[in-house]
C-alpha cells in the first residue's frame, strides 16, 4: 500500500517539503500519497501578510506576524533556493534587500510552477496528531473551515512545519494594567505609521526590536526606546533612539529602568520573542524546546527521536532559512523514501547531544553562522539537492553583519551577488530609509517590462510604466 504523509502548514517550510518530493517524482521516483493543511487562505505562512491581530475571520488564532514595510532584514542571497533564483524569477538580477511581497512572490513561482498546490487543502485547522503504537501511524484529525467539517486521516509519517513565530512570549511587569497607552507584542504589531509622532518603548534586544524600531523610525516616530535584559543591541542608532537596561515596571505613561532612568512614552511595544508552540500534538510527541540553534530530541535536526516518523522542519534559531528548510526536507524525504537508513535511537540521541555541546561552545555570531551553515552542509551532502555554495553564504552572512554595525540605516543600501547565478545584485532606485512605499510594483518599477518575461512571475498583474 502507498505511504501517506501530512504535512502541517504550507509556509516556506511546508512547501520546501512538497518541493522535494515533487523533485524526486519528477526524476522518476514512486513518491507517496501527501496531504497538506494550511489553516490560512494560501500559501507562503508568515510571508502572507493580513492585516488581521487576535482572532481571524473563523475565529482562529491569527498565525502572521508579519508587518506592513517589513523589508528583508538579511540579503536576499543567504536565503535563495539552489534549484530556483531570484534571477529566473524576476527575469534578471534584483536588489538584495526587497520588501515583504517581492519576498512572498518568490516563494510562491517555486511552487506555481509545479503540481504541489494540488495536494494542500487551505482552511484546513489541524485539531490533533495521535500515534498508534498497534498500527504504528498517525491519525491526524483537522477542521475544514470552509465546509464546517471535521475529518480524521491514517498516515504514516508526519511533517510539522507550522513554524515557531506565531505564538507571542508575553511577559508581565507591573504597572501593566494601569499603562494609560497601547500595550501590544510584536505579533500583533502591523503599522509602523501608527506610532507617527509618538514616543516608543520596545522590550527586547533581538531582530524584532531591531527591526521595528526601525520601522518607526523610518515612519516618524518621535523617540525611540529599546530596553534590554542581558546587552544592548549597541548599534550607532539615530539621535531619537537611546538603549537602556530592563524596564523594572511602569506607572501612568511613565517607564522605569533597572539603571533608575525613566521615561515617558505613548505605546510598548513587547519583542520578546516567540514559544514553540503545538497545541494540536499530543503531549507525548511534542517537540519542548527554547529558541536555539539546536534543540534537543530531534536527529539531525529534523527526526522526533522517540519516534522518527514524525518529522520537524525549521525548529532552529535561523541564520540560514529558505535553503535550509530545504536541506532538511531533501533529507526527510530520502528518509521516508528509504534512500537514508536512520541508525538506532542511541546512535540518534548522541549525535545530537554532540551538536548540542557544540552550540554551547560558540562565542559570537561569525561563530554562530559557520555552525548552521556546517549543519546545513551535513544534510546536503546525503541528497540530490543542488550544489549550494554554503562558504559563500557564511561569508556574505559575516559581511551583513558587518555591513550592519557600520550603518544600521543603511545597510539596506548595499549589494550582494548571487551564490546561484554569479550576477551581482544593482542597487535599488532608492535609499531605505527614503523608500516609503513597499509594494512589488514600486519595488521593481525600474525593471525593463521586456525583461520581466518568466512565466511564474506574478508582477505581469502589474503596470511598470
Amino acid at each position: 500500500m502507498k505511504k501517506r504523509i501530512a504535512v502541517i502548514g504550507a509556509g516556506p517550510s511546508g512547501l520546501a517539503q512538497l518541493r522535494a518530493f515533487e523533485s524526486a517524482k519528477q526524476k522518476g521516483a514512486e513518491v507517496p500519497e501527501i496531504v497538506c493543511y494550511e489553516k490560512q487562505e494560501t500559501w507562503g505562512g508568515l510571508w502572507n501578510y493580513t492585516w488581521r491581530t487576535g482572532l481571524d475571520q473563523n475565529g482562529e488564532p491569527v498565525h502572521c506576524s508579519m508587518y506592513r514595510y517589513l523589508w528583508s532584514n538579511g540579503p536576499k542571497e543567504g536565503l535563495e533556493f539552489a534549484d530556483y533564483s531570484f534571477e529566473e524569477h524576476f527575469g534578471r538580477p534584483i536588489a538584495s534587500y526587497p520588501p515583504r511581497e517581492v519576498l512572498w512572490d518568490y516563494i510562491k513561482g517555486r511552487v506555481e510552477r509545479s503540481q504541489v498546490k494540488s495536494q494542500i487543502r487551505f482552511q484546513n485547522v489541524v485539531r490533533s496528531v495521535d500515534y498508534s503504537e498497534e498500527t504504528e501511524q498517525f491519525t491526524v484529525t483537522a477542521h475544514d473551515l470552509l465546509k464546517g467539517q471535521t475529518t480524521a486521516e491514517v498516515f504514516d509519517y508526519v511533517v510539522v512545519a507550522s513554524g515557531h513565530f506565531s505564538c507571542p512570549n508575553i511577559p508581565y511587569f507591573p504597572g501593566f494594567e494601569g499603562f494609560n497607552g497601547r500595550i501590544l507584542h510584536a505579533h500583533d504589531f502591523r503599522d509602523a505609521l501608527e506610532f507617527k509622532d509618538k514616543d516608543i518603548l520596545l522590550v527586547g534586544s533581538s531582530y524584532s526590536s531591531e527591526d521595528i524600531g526601525s520601522q518607526c523610525y523610518k515612519y516618524g516616530a518621535k523617540s525611540i526606546t529599546t530596553s534590554y535584559r542581558t546587552q544592548p543591541m549597541g548599534y550607532d542608532w539615530p539621535e531619537n533612539w537611546k538603549e537602556v537596561p530592563l524596564l523594572t515596571h511602569v506607572k501612568g505613561n511613565t517607564a522605569y529602568f533597572k539603571d533608575g532612568s525613566s521615561k515617558v512614552v505613548d505605546a510598548i511595544i513587547l519583542c520578546t520573542g516567540y514559544k514553540h508552540h503545538f497545541p494540536f500534538i499530543h503531549d507525548s510527541l511534542k517537540l519542548r524546546t527554547e529558541n536555539r540553534l539546536w534543540p534537543l530530541g530531534l536527529y539531525k535536526g529534523i527526526f522526533w527521536e522517540k519516534n522518527p516518523k514524525l518529522i520537524y522542519l525549521g525548529m532552529q534559531d535561523q541564520y540560514y532559512t529558505f535553503n535550509m528548510f530545504d536541506a532538511q526536507a531533501w533529507y526527510a524525504r530520502d528518509v521516508i523514501l528509504n534512500r537514508i537508513s536512520l541508525p538506532p535511537s542511541d546512535v540518534m540521541a548522541a549525535h545530537s547531544l554532540a551538536w548540542r555541546k557544540r552550540e554551547e561552545t560558540l562565542k559570537d555570531a561569525e561563530e554562530q553562522i559557520v555552525f548552521q551553515g556546517d549543519y546545513v552542509k551535513e544534510l546536503l551532502s546525503a541528497t540530490d539537492y543542488p550544489y549550494l555554495d554554503v562558504d559563500g553564504i557564511n561569508q556574505a552572512f559575516f559581511k551583513w553583519k558587518h555591513d550592519k554595525k557600520e550603518d544600521i540605516m543603511g545597510y539596506r543600501d548595499l549589494t550582494f551577488h548571487s551564490l546561484i547565478t554569479g550576477n551581482e545584485s544593482p542597487a535599488h532606485h532608492t535609499p531605505w530609509l527614503e523608500e516609503l512605499n513597499d509594494s512589488m510594483e514600486s519595488y521593481l518599477k525600474a525593471l525593463p517590462q521586456a525583461r520581466l518575461n518568466h512565466s511564474s512571475c506574478t508582477v505581469h498583474n502589474f503596470s511598470l510604466s
